[in-house]
Order: structure tokens, then sequence, then C-alpha cells
């Protein structure tokens, strides 16, 4: 048989471990309460612990099962171990970060497994050691160990054994008889103690589930902890695949703008020379522009420039053009008709070719204005 420690080399953190323990590291009591209410039964149980181990609560882990109920009160199954012997038993586990689901108690999976109902007497090796244990409704409720495979001693102490399970209230007048496979040749012994033929039993794999669980408060909050590093950890490996997913696609793109503006040198390279002509061509006919633009002709700027006279009380007095420029001087009845006159120009659809802004008018003694409008060829 495998030893613990060989066990946990083979197991990793993270794995669903349930770790049974031998029955000669736990109390098991079977205790008769005076209530049916299960919110009391913890302290009850603490109590009655208390008083048959010789450590306090706080060195302890318990649990309990129910095994019966009636109007006046309870029959519970209660098992309890010292969290300081379990330490040691699970020291190879906890020494590589296993920490177990669930602690419980071989001879409760045995219990559970072979005898889920009525009263039965179960007879199987324990380390160098003889278990006989008493289950009720497949809950444990009494136990004891033999040192040896001694069928004299068997002889002796299970008479014994079964007295005192009658003193606690447990009827042996009939069990069910469950002997494992290995003590075989015990069987006429036991047959002839109880006067009735017994089971032969073979090692469950895997064996029933129980509800019992001695997993101290210390084992729980280490085993929330490193659930809760494994998640953090999951965390940071998305958010480190994202963020690698993100810098790879953000290279990738790199690639493709660096490709791409090669692309775009290489055409505009082979496009220079046509470029260039463009340019040279329009800068060309820019200046040949007044010359042969009939909208630049001076004598259309004039004409339309007549036509946006909002009346006769604006007159135009100077008119200048060169290649880059139109200046208009005038002179209006009031400063209004010249700011009329210079919204019409800018509206005129024949003078769109030309950006026009209008000074200040300067008043004169007679209330007319003298204004200035100058225009830019677009």
């Amino acid at each position: 048989m495998a030893s613990l420690d060989e066990a946990a080399e083979l197991l990793r953190p993270g794995d669903d471990i349930v770790l049974a323990l031998p029955l000669d590291l736990v109390l098991a009591q079977r205790l008769q309460l005076p209530t049916t209410d299960p919110s009391e039964f913890v302290e009850m149980v603490r109590i009655q612990v208390e008083k048959a181990m010789p450590y306090s609560t706080d060195e302890m882990t318990t649990d309990s099962e129910i095994i019966s109920q009636s109007e006046t009160g309870s029959v519970i199954s209660a098992v309890a171990v010292h969290n300081e012997k379990l330490n040691q038993l699970a020291a190879p586990l906890l020494s590589r970060g296993l920490i177990p689901r669930q602690v419980t108690v071989y001879a409760v999976h045995r219990a559970a497994t072979h005898a889920p109902h009525g009263t039965s007497l179960l007879i199987y090796p324990e380390s160098d050691s003889i278990v006989c244990a008493i289950a009720e409704e497949g809950k444990l409720s009494f136990t004891s160990t033999l040192d040896a495979a001694d069928p004299l001693q068997l002889q002796r102490d299970l008479p014994q054994l079964a007295l005192s399970a009658e003193l606690q209230g447990i009827n042996t007048s009939a069990p069910r008889i469950l002997l494992a496979e290995s003590l075989f040749e015990l069987r006429d012994t036991v047959e002839g103690i109880f006067a009735m033929p017994s089971e032969l039993i073979a090692i469950e794999a895997p064996p029933a589930e129980t509800k019992l669980n001695l997993l101290p408060e210390s084992w729980r909050q280490r085993r929330a902890q490193l659930a809760s590093q494994k998640d953090w950890r999951k965390r940071l490996l998305i958010l480190a695949g994202a963020y690698a997913g993100v810098l790879l696609l953000f290279l990738a793109y790199l690639v493709y703008l660096r490709v791409q503006i090669r692309q775009l040198n290489k055409r505009i390279s082979r496009d220079a020379p046509r470029t260039e002509f463009v340019k040279t061509t329009e800068a060309r006919w820019k200046a040949l522009a007044p010359a042969i633009d009939p909208r630049y002709y001076p004598i259309e700027v004039i004409l339309h420039l007549f036509d946006s006279l909002p009346s006769a009380d604006v007159r135009i007095t100077v008119f200048n053009q060169s290649a880059k420029q139109i200046s208009v001087d005038g002179e209006a009845n009031s400063a209004a008709l010249a700011y009329q006159f210079a919204e019409k120009v800018k509206k005129n659809p024949d003078l769109q070719a030309f950006q026009f802004e209008l000074g200040a008018p300067r008043l004169l003694p007679n209330d007319h204005a003298q204004f200035r409008l100058e225009g830019k060829p677009k």
C-alpha cells in the first residue's frame, strides 16, 4: 500500500483531494441530543466532545451526521480530530501546497458504501490493527480497534464490544456482519460468536460520498487563498495574452503602414515628373490668367463693379488692377451705402474669381464717406 508521501508526489496543486483518516486518529461518538433543531447540534456536539477529549475546542475540528430523529430528540454520529495530529499526518500534502477539499474518516466511507441502511458490524484491517465499527443507517456510531488478527483475541473482545454498544442504545441483537476479504481466516470465529452468517467485502473504489467534513478552518482559509491566487494567475495570464495579442496587432499594423508608405513613396517617385509638369503648367496658367481669362480683363471687372453699384449715390473715383490685386476707391453719400456696395460686389457671380475686403470708410465733413475696396485673386 502506498504511503501518503508517495501519493503526494503523484498529486498536483488544484487536484480534487479527499483525505480519509484512519480510525485511531479520530474520536467517534454516538450522541443522543434532546433536540431536532440542526442549528443547536454544533454547540451540543462541541460540549460533548470537549468532555471526551483532553484538548480545547479551539484545538479540534468536529462534525456530525444525523442517524435518526424522533419527536423527543435526535441520535447523532459525532466525529472529532486533533488539529495538530491532523497537520502531522497531512504534512506531505501541506508541504506541497496540496489542500484537501474534504477531510473524512475511512470507516465512514466503508459504512456509507457497504451498510447504508440498518445496523451493521464492519470488520476490516487498517494499518497494523483490525477495526471493528458499528454503523447505523450508514453513519458511524461505535468503534473499536484490535492490535492483531488473532481469533482468540477476537473471541474475547467482540462480545465485549457488542455489550458496550448495547449500553449506548445500539441494537446489536441481529446486526449485518461485514468482514473484509483479507480477514477470511476469521470468518468462522466471527460467525461462531454471533451465530449468524457474515458477508465478505472488498476495498471499494471509489467509495461512497459522505457529508462529513473535518477540514480545519486554517485549511479552509489556506485553500481559499490558493484558489484566489490561482484565479488571479488565470486573470493575469488572460490579460498578458490579451496584451500580447494587442501588441502583435499593433506591430502588424506598423508593418502594414511601412509597406503602404514604401508603396506610396514609389508611386510618388514614379509620378514625380508628371506632378512637376502639372505644377509648372498650373503656375504658368495662373501667371497668364489675367491675360487670357475674361474674368480678369480690366474692362470686364470694371463693368461688373459698375453693375454692383447700389445707386447713383455711390461713385467709383479710382480703379487700379495688377496681376496680384484690384483696388477700387470711391465715395458714397453715406457709410451704409459704401458697405452695401461692398456686399453686392462680393455676391456678384461674375466677380467670384476675386476675394474682396472693404476697409473702414472715412467720413467727410459733408457726411459723405470715402472707401477703398481691395480684391485679390483666389
